[in-house]
């Protein structure tokens, strides 16, 4: 498979990486580029090659980890990881790094989800269904996000996918939750939108900060 070198990134995609087992395994590998947001996806690998624009995607990533991850903490949930955790959804053959991923307490011991270890850095990996996963949409994701992981998020019975799309204003904030068929988008009130998996409702706010530049706040009640 050919080299592509994005931004000073080498990404060498071995030639034996053809399988959703030999993707995790080549995550495992000294030489994999981490720099670079890798897939396994529709049978092959997908990398995102854009870097994170500052204020539609890091900034917005930033206030719902704060507040996700603070509300987990306090009231003992389970675990909220940011980007970083390698999923393997073995059902849908995908296999990436979720902008957000929550893992709640039931899931670990009723076994729908379980973290396994890598072969030189502990825990790397969790194979199962994640009760709630999180998407930052960004130029070179809109298909990724909108299409692929929304299909293979319900194949493996994820409960809840929130996509955030702050690329233009006013943004675009979505908890899509399950039903028997497909994942259908929460109706909101107010910008209010109920998650089932929280048990609260979010309204995600752009807001200007002192220097005109947008600022978002994630509310919950």
């Amino acid at each position: 498979m050919p080299t592509l070198v994005v931004d000073d990134v080498s990404l060498h995609i071995p030639e034996c990486v053809t399988s959703l087992e030999a993707f995790v395994r080549w995550n495992e590998e000294p030489d994999f580029p981490e720099k670079l947001k890798t897939w396994w996806l529709n049978g092959k690998v997908w990398a995102d090659i854009s870097r994170q624009q500052y204020y539609s995607h890091l900034a917005v990533k930033n206030e719902l980890y704060r507040v996700l991850a603070q509300l987990v903490r306090d009231e003992d949930l389970g675990d909220f990881v940011p980007d970083g955790l390698l999923i393997a959804l073995e059902e849908a053959d995908v296999s990436g790094n979720p902008d957000g991923t929550f893992i709640s307490h039931e899931a670990f011991e009723e076994g729908r989800a379980k973290l396994v270890e890598g072969s030189r850095h502990g825990y790397t990996l969790l194979e199962g269904s994640p009760d709630m996963v999180l998407e930052v949409v960004s130029d070179s994701s809109v298909e990724k996000d909108y299409e692929w992981l929304r299909e293979a998020y319900f194949d493996v019975g994820v409960k809840e996918y929130w996509l955030v799309d702050a690329r233009k204003s006013p943004l675009t904030f979505t908890i899509l939750r399950r039903n028997s068929k497909r994942f259908l988008a929460t109706r909101g009130q107010d910008g209010w939108l109920k998650s089932q998996v929280f048990g609260k409702s979010f309204r995600l706010l752009e807001l200007k900060d002192r220097r005109g530049n947008p600022k978002y706040r994630l509310e919950t009640k």
